[in-house]
């Protein structure tokens, strides 16, 4: 699975117990997931090198291995030992590992976490590395101070385009199978909530008790929130911003007052009667993910919300009989897209790697134009931020294309970072119980006021937010309130980003 870009870890991310985490990182150089990799590098120009690799892609592991294997290939004196972590857990590892002095070569880093691998001294600034000439490889606004870069140093890279981060998924067999189709024979596409409501209750009803109409899997981790992000796209609530955003900010005043717009406490209403009436699997709270995605398979519920990650799993099981939904909004209308901001992170360099050539070979590598064409047209594991990677004529699976034509829901949106880049040092606490805790209250029925429980939330986010604004500026930084207030946003329009298009530039 990979987290999806636009939500924060401390919300992703459970704690991780001090005995298992410590158990898991005996295991090939910190792993607890599946190490990959040749054991002996064959000679070259009579040096060798090993790197060690962790990132928690399971969904899009066949590319991870084919990349490890070209790129092996390529330079014989070099081999990628690769751990999957697929616990969900990777930064509470990555942090276990730099205190037993044990990092790993090249890994995966959340977004909101590389001011504190910098502040640390756990990641490689990139400037041997990375040229201009280098940089300009990649589409405009790739580089930004305050995103993956700091001090004019760079430290990561965009690898993923911007797509929807979450779709509505309908099984075919099972909308068939409840008379939900169109006169032609395809089944028939929500398009409002009313509409997932009644397709739900037929589902529900024409099976009996064997399926529902909708499901998830949230032991894991909580997975409630996406349904949200997805079904208040069109809203006119802005949810889908740039990981810089705090979450619950509306960008138009710079006050946290998202979760006390009307559409929050609609649907989580409207989600919670979905439960009582019985349209949701009754196991969705006991499992987690991935077994979530295999029942849906299996077409134990019609409808379910995820990220195109799900895509390459379910080929890999044989099931292809779906269709993709980028958008349903509450009355049809949309009044509001999805949006991105500039720039983003993925894979960072660590800092005591040991071969640091070595490694920047195998981050060149995996970032190059031919291996995100592979990621793109033959794993369908998402969009990459190269566009020609991204043409339509060489996709040719249907669900697929509808994801990537749902780029085009995905509007640039306001960013502080870009404004001010030192509001990479504003990262406030996170508010406790945090908007994961509430969504999942909320559906055990612990939490029974639902205004009460998010207007304390933003609440809470506020305070955060003026104690992080009070600590960065005591540190020197100089950042206000008002570089994250932006009046003049039109929801309905690109924001335009005052930034060099290149770094330096």
């Amino acid at each position: 699975m990979s987290e999806p870009r636009n939500l924060s870890r401390r919300g992703l991310l459970s704690g991780l117990a001090g005995i298992g985490g410590l158990a898991a990182l005996s295991a090939c150089g910190g792993g607890s997931g599946s190490p990959s990799g040749s054991a002996s590098p064959a000679a070259n120009g009579g040096k060798s090198a090993a790197i060690t690799h962790w990132d928690k892609w399971a969904s899009q592991e066949p590319w991870v291995k084919k990349e490890i294997e070209l790129f092996q290939a390529a330079h014989p004196g070099v081999t990628v030992n690769r751990t999957l972590q697929a616990s969900g857990n990777l930064e509470n590892l990555l942090g276990l590992a730099a205190r037993g002095d044990n990092m790993p070569d090249v890994f995966m880093v959340a977004q909101d976490r590389l001011d504190e691998h910098i502040k640390e001294g756990w990641v490689l600034p990139l400037d041997k590395y990375a040229t201009p000439d280098w940089q300009k490889t990649f589409p405009a606004y790739s580089f930004v101070e305050g995103v993956n870069a700091a001090d004019g140093k760079i430290y990561s890279a965009p690898f993923e385009g911007n797509g929807p981060s979450m779709q509505l998924y309908i099984n075919n067999q099972v909308f068939k199978d409840a008379g939900l189709v169109e006169a032609d024979g395809t089944v028939k596409i929500p398009k409002t909530w009313d509409d997932v409501t009644l397709f739900a209750e037929q589902i529900t009803k024409k099976g009996n008790g064997s399926v529902h109409g909708l499901g998830f899997g949230n032991s894991a981790f909580p997975i409630i929130p996406w349904w949200i992000g997805f079904f208040l796209g069109g809203s006119g609530t802005p949810t889908q911003m740039a990981s810089s955003v705090p979450g619950g900010m509306d960008m138009r005043t710079g006050k946290f007052t998202a979760y006390a717009e009307r559409a929050y406490t609609d649907f989580l209403t409207l989600f919670l009667e979905w439960k009582n009436r019985g349209y949701i699997f009754p196991n969705s709270l006991s499992i987690d993910d991935e077994i979530a995605r295999q029942q849906f398979a299996r077409g134990k519920f019609g409808m379910t919300v995820g990220g195109v990650w799900n895509q390459p799993g379910w080929t890999d099981l044989g099931f292809t009989d779906y269709t993709t939904v980028v958008m349903v909004s509450p009355d049809g209308q949309q009044k509001s897209f999805f949006y991105h901001g500039a720039g983003s992170v993925h894979l960072a360099i660590s800092a005591k790697a040991k071969n640091p050539d070595a490694a920047w070979e195998w981050f060149k590598w995996w970032y190059s134009k031919d291996a995100a064409a592979r990621f793109v047209q033959e794993l369908k594991g998402g969009l990459s931020v190269y566009p020609e990677a991204n043409d339509a004529s060489k996709i040719d699976f249907a669900p697929f294309a509808s994801y990537v034509a749902g780029s085009k829901l995905v509007l640039p949106g306001p960013q502080p970072s870009l404004r001010n880049p030192a509001t990479i040092h504003v990262v406030p606490e996170a508010a406790k119980p945090s908007f994961d805790d509430i969504c999942t209250g909320i559906y055990t029925g612990q939490v029974k006021d639902i205004r009460a429980a998010l207007d304390k939330l933003s609440e809470n986010l506020e305070k955060n937010f003026e104690d992080a604004l009070d600590k960065a500026k005591k540190e020197g930084h100089r950042v206000s309130r008002d570089d994250y207030v932006f009046a003049d946003w039109d929801l309905t329009k690109p924001y335009k980003w005052d930034i060099p298009e290149y770094l330096g530039a």
